[in-house]
């Protein structure tokens, strides 16, 4: 059987486990507890992980071994026997969505063959990303996002006032606000959830034409893979408040601490992105619970064919 064969197997048993971390989290929308909901959706994508017949090893987690009691970076998950795959994941990608009940709470998964993931620690992450369909090199991390916008508005033959820039609203962003302002383009704020905000640049969920900003490094890693799937461009660099953060760098094996990657970088193989919706949001609709089954909508994207499924599944209530 071909590696891209045998990856590509794992995709239901992905699926599933997604779910199941979906409904899980869903138990606390509204409820006002970030943290119970994270556990849970943690709770049941490892118990679904170790069901799937692979030998899996987390690359991008809940963070180190001491710090996260399941799901860390480095651990060993599935069943043992099987492909050797390399995990990316959020079992919640907004906590505090599902706490406050707003739109676009995921759980979100990539897989890969071994060595196919950028192996980081959890830290945080400087990222630009757009959509297919634009000429290589298009986007700079180092240029400034005024120089990015008007680049990315040339390739598409618009006014810099026809791009809609996707930012996460953060304090520190706010000069990528200006930015866009002063060259008189549209900004999408969105409060959490950057995953699903990099997509959009692809075409799927809110329609927007980039995206830029400082977020997490798992989220980033998890939207590399999904461009990878549909298509598109990113560049990324690893940002160390401390050192402590550079020493879990080096422990990851890390060595460049100012290197730029790009989207073959951070998703360097085939690989497999899945997001089971939470709360109902741009790209998937959330858990439903109606005529005795709990309704789930999640979302299969492989790199292999470039395919986009939306799954909807009723599950048995148990």
């Amino acid at each position: 059987m071909s590696d891209v064969r045998a990856l590509s197997n794992l995709a239901m048993d992905a699926v599933k486990a997604a779910e199941a971390a979906a409904i899980a989290a869903s138990a606390w929308i509204g409820r006002g507890d970030k943290e119970a909901a994270d556990q849970a959706a943690v709770d049941a994508l490892r118990n679904g992980l170790n069901a799937m017949e692979m030998k899996g090893r987390i690359v991008i987690g809940e963070g180190e071994r001491d710090e996260a009691p399941m799901l860390y970076i480095g651990e060993e998950v599935g069943t043992g026997n099987g492909p050797e795959i390399d995990i990316a994941l959020d079992p919640l990608e907004g906590t505090s969505l599902t706490a406050k009940n707003i739109p676009n709470a995921l759980a979100v998964l990539s897989l890969s063959l071994r060595g196919g993931l950028l192996y980081a620690p959890d830290t945080y992450m400087d990222k630009i990303a757009v959509g297919p369909g634009l000429p290589s090199g298009v986007i700079d991390l180092d240029a400034t996002p005024e120089e990015n916008i008007r680049s990315v508005a040339a390739a598409k033959k618009v006014d810099p006032s026809e791009i809609t820039v996707c930012i996460l609203e953060r304090e520190r962003h706010q000069y990528i606000v200006d930015a866009v302002k002063a060259v008189g383009g549209r900004v999408r704020m969105i409060p959490d959830g950057d995953v699903a905000g990099a997509m959009g640049a692809s075409g799927l969920g809110a329609k927007v034409d980039m995206y830029i900003g400082q977020g997490g490094a798992p989220e980033g890693v998890l939207a590399a893979s999904a461009l990878r799937c549909i298509g598109g461009q990113m560049q990324a660099r690893l940002v160390f408040r401390n050192d402590d953060e550079r020493a879990r760098a080096t422990r990851t094996g890390v060595t460049d601490f100012d290197r730029k990657y790009d989207l073959t970088e951070l998703a360097a193989s085939h690989c497999l992105f899945v997001a089971a919706g939470v709360t109902d949001g741009d790209l998937v609709s959330g858990v439903t619970r109606s005529g005795g089954k709990t309704h789930t909508e999640t979302l299969l994207l492989d790199s292999s064919d470039q395919s986009v499924r939306r799954i909807r599944t009723a599950h048995a209530e148990a």
